[in-house]
């Protein structure tokens, strides 16, 4: 039988878009909502990219979960998975934007991914430490898994991680456009 984190892992792109939609179909934002919400995703969207700068397009994977590296730098000197911790931040943005069944769909949605994100953190933690064994381990005890350190974590300062803006920015593509398509007919539902 199927590992059901490795089948949530592949599929992770495409869970959003059910809430996204319930989101879009019942928005009544308002200038405040509008405004505090876009705030809101555009902080998750900068952590997401900040994350991509430093671990590369391979966070695109669908497949199986691995790395070539263990990244201990940049927001991952903070917190052990910026990316995930950036789309919670990024949907509750959308949420608060549409102002829909407040607040309800936002709850739900949080709930949906915090349990979503545990599995596949699971089962990506399962991976690192087999693949990268007491270099993982002490990283895994000294960043915490979602909840951000309020200094960086200075082994973090691993030689020869550097961000790359260009190439994150290239991956990030899609998600800048599924981004703008979201505000765009948040606005156009508004207008009407």
């Amino acid at each position: 039988m199927a590992d059901v984190r490795q089948q949530l892992f592949r599929f992770r792109s495409y869970t959003p878009i059910p809430f996204l939609l319930a989101m879009i179909v019942f928005a009544q934002p308002t200038v405040w909502s509008f405004v505090i919400g876009a705030a809101v995703a555009a902080a998750g969207e900068g952590m997401r990219l900040w994350g991509v700068a430093y671990a590369g397009p391979l966070t695109r994977v669908t497949g199986s979960v691995g790395a070539p590296s263990l990244i201990t730098s940049g927001p991952f000197a903070f917190v052990r998975n910026p990316l995930y911790l950036g789309n919670i931040v990024l949907y509750a943005g959308v949420g608060v934007m549409t102002n829909a069944f407040v607040p309800w769909l936002a709850l739900g949605t949080f709930a949906y991914f915090a349990l979503q994100y545990a599995a596949i953190v699971s089962l990506e933690e399962e991976f690192l430490q087999r693949e990268f064994g007491s270099r993982y381990d002490e990283y895994r005890k000294s960043v915490p898994r979602f909840i951000p350190r309020l200094i960086p974590w200075q082994a973090g300062k691993a030689i020869g991680q550097r961000p790359d803006w260009k190439g994150a920015v290239r991956s990030e593509r899609r998600t800048f456009q599924a981004i703008s398509l979201v505000g765009l007919t948040v606005l156009i539902r508004w207008w009407i």
